[in-house]
């Protein structure tokens, strides 16, 4: 789900902006995309209630993350029976004009796969920066 959609309050709101300043300040070119999903019909059934997406956009392609865009998905559960919800972790995405380039994800084995994946340096970056995002939310 947009992470703009996901503020329903003050403590939401900060939580996001504290991720988007992770990321910027790590990485100052980025451009934030709060709504990287499209309101039309075939997207709204495919978005996750359980996530909040937020999209990251490069000036042109990034060599050293082999992509242009990056989208991070933060993952929730919602305990039903303590009502109380927690981050379960993060995935993030790499995309070019090719289309998907390479994911990561927290919640399976901390490796990044796919066709092409970002240099070693970017991915330790980007581990460190999913720990924080756990952090922040837990």
């Amino acid at each position: 789900m947009n992470a703009a959609e996901q503020i329903k309050n003050f403590e939401a709101a900060s939580k996001i902006a504290a991720v988007v300043n992770l990321f910027k300040s790590e990485f100052p070119d980025l451009r934030v995309d709060l709504k990287p999903w499209m309101n039309d019909k075939d997207t709204i059934e495919l978005v996750d209630p359980d996530s909040m997406d937020i999209g990251f956009h490069f000036p042109g392609r990034s060599r050293s993350f082999q992509s242009r865009s990056i989208l991070v998905q933060i993952r929730f559960y919602e305990d039903p029976m303590e009502g109380n919800r927690r981050c379960v972790g993060v995935e993030a995405a790499g995309y070019d004009h090719r289309g998907q380039q390479w994911r990561f994800s927290t919640v399976e084995n901390w490796r990044f796969l796919g066709a092409t994946e970002p240099v070693q340096a970017v991915q330790e970056k980007l581990k460190q920066l999913c720990v924080e995002i756990l952090r922040i939310f837990n």
